[in-house]
């Protein structure tokens, strides 16, 4: 079980630690590709120790002796993106692949899963839902937001899904592939 997990810069980045560390406790391979504006919320140093392999963040990287976009891409049994922001998801619904992320997702033919995390407001903005809808045509599952406690004090619609549940179908869906693929 091998997965490429997106961090994407939203306040829920945190909960990417307790991905990683359900994901790893369950047998998977971890690897991590984060956005310059994850790091503003959590640190690539904690999630390659959790990980135990090096935080991909920058594209030009002159040690990525690979092209690590497309390394990732067919190494990965499932691109997870957790969290994945309004403009992530944004960025990816019009193919745009000015990141290491982004190109990560576009050039995958293993399955998708994006865990949207915003406030209610961006979430229910008719652009967000267009996005929302034009990724999923395009394959990718989305995995939430679910209703709750938001980083802004409000409560509604946006708040991203429960580490625990983003485990429990990353590994479902990962374990479906395993059976599939044994056939």
């Amino acid at each position: 079980m091998k997965v490429a997990l997106g961090v994407s810069g939203s306040i829920a980045a945190y909960k990417a630690c307790e991905v990683v560390r359900g994901l790893v406790q369950a047998g998977a391979q971890v690897r991590i590709v984060m956005t310059e504006n994850a790091a503003r919320f959590i640190t690539p140093l904690t999630l390659s120790v959790l990980s135990k392999q090096a935080v991909h963040d920058d594209p030009y990287d002159p040690r990525l002796f690979d092209m690590a976009h497309l390394t990732l891409a067919s190494w990965a049994d499932l691109v997870l993106v957790a969290p994945a922001t309004a403009d992530l998801m944004s960025r990816l619904a019009r193919g745009s692949s000015g990141g290491l992320l982004e190109s990560l997702v576009l050039a995958t033919k293993s399955p998708v899963a994006l865990c949207p995390a915003m406030d209610t407001e961006m979430w229910e903005h008719p652009a967000t839902r267009e996005n929302a809808g034009r990724l999923r045509r395009y394959g990718c599952r989305l995995w939430g937001p679910v209703s709750g406690p938001l980083a802004s004090g409000r409560v509604g619609m946006g708040r991203m899904m429960e580490p625990e549940e983003i485990v429990r179908r990353a590994l479902g869906l990962l374990r479906g592939r395993s059976r599939t693929k044994r056939r």
